[in-house]
């Protein structure tokens, strides 16, 4: 079988052979071509921005995170624990001889 000349017979109306066609088919190639490159330039600026739109984001959450670990720095100071324990759960500071200690054997030692 041909199929050069069954495939121009099944597709072209009669009278026109491919060779009419050649410059149109050549344009359309181009043009697409061309909306081609056009449309990866638009996703290419999509994608830069998406991307700045995340640093952004991990930045300010970088930063909140920091802010938080300093404001909890500033709650745990050990002199305003130690202030906290004795304004509101009357705690007082250990005297010598009320420490003991336990050891591994299970004795205490006292301080």
């Amino acid at each position: 079988m041909n199929f050069q000349r069954i495939i121009p017979t099944m597709i072209l109306p009669r009278g026109q052979s491919i060779n009419e066609l050649k410059p149109y088919l050549s344009i359309f190639i181009i043009i697409t071509f061309l909306f081609s490159i056009v449309f990866l330039k638009m996703e290419i600026r999509r994608i830069g921005y998406t991307d700045l739109k995340l640093s952004r984001d991990e930045k300010r959450s970088r930063d909140q995170s920091r802010g938080q670990m300093i404001a909890l720095a500033k709650v745990t100071r050990p002199d305003r624990l130690q202030k906290v324990a004795e304004s509101r759960l009357t705690l007082r500071k250990a005297e010598s001889g009320q420490i003991i200690q336990m050891t591994d054997a299970g004795r205490a030692i006292k301080q």
